[in-house]
C-alpha cells in the first residue's frame, strides 16, 4: 500500500475530488488515444529523445509566464508541461517500465520522506534545519558516500549554467561546507573583480576568461546567500536591456534614423532620451 494512503485529508481550495478524477483520466485517455490505432502519426513517431525539447520548452514557457504575473498564461502553460510529463508516462507505460500511477505514488512517498518534521517526530527550529535534513536524507536514499561531490553530482549538468552555479552552491550549502556568510562571499568577489583586472592589461584571452567564468560564479554564490537566485536576476536584467533597445529603436526611427545606420552619438542621445 502506497503511503500517499497515509497522508490526513486536507482539502484543496474547494477542489472537486469527482472533477479531479474525470480531468486527469481525460487527459490520460486522450494521450493514449493519440498515440494508439487510428491516432496522430506524429504522436506516434515521438520517443524519449524527441519529446525532451518540448519537455524543457514548456517548463521555460512557464517560467515566463510566471514572470508577466499572468495566471492565465500560467493555467495554460502548467496544463502544457502536464502534457509533456504524461506524453512520457505513457511512452514509459507502453514499454511496461511505469505508468503515471507509479510517477505520483513514487512522488508522494518521496515528499513524506522528505518532511519527517511534518509526517513524523522530528523537529526543527527553521527552514535551513529543513534543507540540512533534506540534504541527508537524499544522501541516505541514495546509498551516497560521505564524499561531497556525489551530492553534487545529481545536479543535472544541462541546467543552465547560472542556475546549476546556483543549485551547486546551495548543495554545497546544505553540506555546510560553503562559505560561511554573505560577507565572506563579497570580499570573494571582490577579490576575483581585481583579479580580473589584473588579467585583462595581459590580452591571455583564455586568462580572461577563466577570471569571468570564477567571477560569474562567485556572483551566483552571493546571490544565494542573499536569497536571490542569479539565473533570475539574470532573466530579469535582459528583459531590461530588451525593453530599452526597444525604445531607443523608436526614439531613432522617431527622428528619422534608421537603428543601424545611426551615429555612436545619435545611439548615445536616444540612450540618454530613454532614461537609460
Amino acid at each position: 500500500m502506497s503511503q500517499a494512503h497515509k497522508i490526513p485529508r486536507v482539502s484543496p481550495a474547494k477542489m472537486d475530488p469527482d472533477r479531479l478524477s474525470k480531468a486527469i483520466e481525460a487527459l490520460l485517455n486522450l494521450v493514449a488515444r493519440l498515440r494508439g490505432p487510428g491516432g496522430c502519426p506524429w504522436d506516434a513517431k515521438q520517443t524519449d529523445s524527441t519529446i525532451k525539447i518540448y519537455l524543457l520548452e514548456e517548463a521555460y514557457e512557464v517560467l515566463e509566464a510566471l514572470e508577466k504575473s499572468s495566471p492565465q498564461e500560467v493555467c495554460m502553460e502548467l496544463g502544457d508541461l502536464l502534457f509533456q510529463i504524461l506524453f512520457l508516462a505513457q511512452l514509459a507505460a507502453e514499454r511496461k517500465e511505469f505508468d503515471f500511477i507509479d510517477v505520483l505514488e513514487r512522488i508522494t512517498e518521496k515528499m513524506i520522506r522528505r518532511h519527517p518534521h511534518v509526517f513524523g517526530t522530528t523537529s526543527v527550529d527553521s527552514a535551513e534545519d529543513v534543507a540540512h535534513n533534506w540534504a541527508e536524507i537524499k544522501k541516505a536514499e541514495k546509498g551516497s558516500s560521505n564524499k561531497t561531490s556525489s551530492l553534487l553530482e545529481s545536479i543535472p549538468a544541462n541546467l543552465p549554467a547560472l542556475l546549476r552555479a546556483h543549485r551547486l552552491g546551495e548543495r554545497a550549502s546544505k553540506a555546510r561546507l560553503d562559505r560561511a556568510d554573505s560577507e565572506e562571499i563579497w570580499e570573494k568577489v571582490q577579490e576575483q573583480f581585481d583579479e580580473l583586472g589584473r588579467a585583462i592589461p595581459t590580452q591571455e584571452k583564455d586568462m580572461v576568461a577563466e577570471e569571468i567564468g570564477e567571477l560569474l560564479f562567485d556572483l551566483a554564490n552571493l546571490s544565494r546567500h542573499w536569497g536571490l537566485n542569479a539565473e533570475d536576476l539574470l532573466r530579469g536584467v535582459n528583459q531590461k536591456f530588451l525593453k530599452c533597445v526597444g525604445e531607443m529603436e523608436k526614439e531613432l526611427k522617431s527622428a528619422g534614423i534608421e537603428p543601424g545606420t545611426a551615429t555612436p552619438e545619435q545611439i548615445r542621445q536616444a540612450r540618454e532620451r530613454v532614461g537609460n
